[in-house]
């Protein structure tokens, strides 16, 4: 339910968006990361995955979004929300499984890794005050994922949520899906060829999964933040956002 109180003061606003600005910058430094750990070679790693693979990956990873749709929100009727660490343990840890029989374990791995960072994102959404069971909110975890992975640096131009809750339904949100799928398919296409190696796969697995995990916790707390900022302040979403995307453009 939305803060009915009176809104924050405008000093109040400035210190929260000055927060989820350098929020927005350290989930940019996760690219930095990954590169180094992965030896500086994120080009390429695409090429790596057999041609065969590289043609399903959209229609995979569409697959396993729409699996960890219920699979997240299910656990979270047997799983209670813990720290944010715990997620990136056990999304570390199933990176290493999954990497450890190179290729064939490591596709095995991938939804269940999936299912894992929605169920980050939706955690993010529930320190914010939204429901994860809410259509809308269901719809705007989706949409985290459609920001630029850790590999690539993102401009925050995906960081904008859909204008009312109330349009959200079925289709919307399977259109989504779709949409969102061949982008995040890079993503983790990326993962997969660095997991092709076996054993060697089992430490680029753990070490991907642990940035990729931090990436999207850090991207859905601005995410959500945002939306509650623009409650809280009694304030436009466009307009946050826009102020936002400002002193994001500006220097470090």
């Amino acid at each position: 339910m939305d803060i009915l109180d009176a809104p924050i003061p405008p000093e109040a606003v400035e210190a929260r968006l000055d927060a989820l600005v350098a929020r927005h910058r350290r989930a940019g430094n996760a690219g930095i990361e990954l590169l180094n750990l992965l030896g500086g070679q994120a080009e390429g790693l695409l090429d790596r995955l057999p041609p065969v693979l590289r043609a399903q990956l959209s229609v995979r990873t569409e697959a396993a979004l729409r699996a960890a749709m219920a699979a997240a929100q299910g656990s979270r009727g047997v799983v209670a929300q813990g720290p944010g660490w715990m997620n990136r343990a056990l999304s570390t840890t199933m990176g290493g499984l999954g990497g450890m029989g190179g290729l064939p374990t490591a596709l095995i791995e991938l939804p269940i890794t999936v299912t894992v960072l929605l169920r980050a994102i939706q955690d993010a959404a529930v320190d914010a005050s939204f429901d994860p069971a809410e259509a809308g909110v269901q719809y705007d975890c989706i949409q985290v994922f459609a920001t630029a992975g850790p590999l690539d640096r993102d401009d925050g131009a995906d960081t904008g949520f859909i204008g009312t809750r109330l349009t959200v339904t079925g289709p919307a949100l399977n259109a989504l899906i779709a949409r969102v799928a061949p982008r995040l398919a890079a993503v983790l296409g990326q993962k997969l060829a660095a997991q092709a190696v076996p054993v060697l796969g089992a430490a680029a697995g753990a070490a991907t999964n642990y940035v990729y995990t931090g990436y999207y916790q850090q991207m859905a707390q601005v995410h959500f933040g945002l939306r509650r900022l623009a409650i809280e302040a009694d304030l436009p979403h466009d307009q946050v956002l826009g102020v936002f995307r400002q002193r994001l453009a500006g220097p470090d």
